[in-house]
């Protein structure tokens, strides 16, 4: 049995929850078993917004994730409340831009990506999460396959079809990133 449990959290606005429901996505289209479990703070844009995922060849019991496999903080906050939960033998992926301290712990794997600021240089200043993304795959050897664009085109409205392949493009940017 394969079950990842994925906590990705930052301010909102920066598109956690899309990047989550793009991963829950992703599961479905390879004919497993996911949770998608959004959580706003007070604001959407500005406040704090977590979501939770899991992925797994087995039911899911509960969608809610109280030690992840795998967390994504894109803030210094999200780092700080959750980095402590992460199981032993996780991994991190924080978005370097906007945390510049190191993660406390050395039973974890951390990715510092520097996701905010590979979006701007790269004129997609909207597209840090599927910067992120992009690496999280890259890592977990899911990044290769059809399973990617397949749940692009299905997350993606037809009336933004056009960024298709910009979110495509950043995903790239992340699997990139060493």
């Amino acid at each position: 049995m394969s079950t990842k449990q994925f906590l990705f959290s930052g301010f909102g606005g920066q598109g956690i929850l899309f990047a989550g429901k793009f991963l829950a996505t992703k599961g479905l289209s390879e004919e497993k078993n996911v949770s998608w479990l959004p959580s706003y703070g007070p604001e959407m844009r500005g406040g704090t917004a977590s979501c939770s995922v899991i992925v797994s060849d087995e039911p899911v019991g509960s969608p809610i994730v109280s030690n992840p496999d795998v967390l994504v903080a894109m803030n210094l906050p999200s780092l700080d409340r959750y980095e402590s939960s992460v199981v032993s033998g996780g991994i991190i992926f924080a978005d370097s831009t906007l945390i510049e301290r190191k993660v406390a712990r050395d039973d974890v794997t951390v990715y510092y990506v520097p996701a905010t600021r590979l979006a701007s240089e790269n004129k997609i200043p909207t597209l840090a999460n599927m910067i992120l993304m992009g690496k999280i795959l890259k890592v977990l050897g899911e990044f290769e396959g059809d399973g990617v664009q397949k749940a692009l085109s299905k997350v993606i409205s037809a009336k933004h079809a056009d960024m298709l392949e910009i979110n495509r493009n950043a995903m790239q940017i992340g699997a990139d990133y060493e």
